[in-house]
């Protein structure tokens, strides 16, 4: 088999719709856009949310609360999740990636104390509380604030 042999399963893909390829298509002469008006036009149309003058319903709903727009949104994982790697391994935020424990940093990952850890690791990450860096360092590691 060849890399010029392959072709998508059957069913997978359909034929794109010809506009303006004469009447006789179905999509001709004005190609599914009416007769003038707003629409018929190149660049026409409205932008999203936009009801025809009448208040849009994004203003019609209430608001409520306060959204901080400078929040972090911190990823918190356990000190037990920490005892897959093996002994005397640096962990940080790229090596909990690559093993799949975190998917998506976001804005920093925290180092919380819920389990145990038998293992001596470096640890390297943006926070820790109190009960996490107790129980690494009892293990014999060391933690340190990125």
């Amino acid at each position: 088999m060849n890399l010029s042999e392959l072709n998508p399963a059957q069913g997978a893909t359909k034929r794109t719709i010809r506009k303006g390829r004469g009447e006789s298509s179905g999509k001709g002469k004005t190609s599914g856009r009416g007769h003038k008006g707003q629409n018929a036009r190149s660049g026409g149309g409205v932008r999203p949310g936009f009801e025809g003058g009448q208040m849009p319903l994004i203003r019609r709903l209430p608001k409520r609360g306060f959204v901080n727009r400078n929040s972090k949104e911190i990823i918190g994982i356990n000190v037990d999740a920490l005892e897959r790697f093996e002994n005397g391994a640096v962990v940080d935020v790229n090596t909990l990636i690559e093993a799949g424990i975190v998917k998506n940093p976001r804005d920093g990952v925290k180092l919380l104390g819920n389990g145990e850890i038998s293992k001596k690791l470096t640890v390297k990450l943006n926070a820790f509380s109190k009960s996490a860096v107790e129980k690494i360092e009892a293990a014999g590691g060391k933690t340190e604030v990125i």
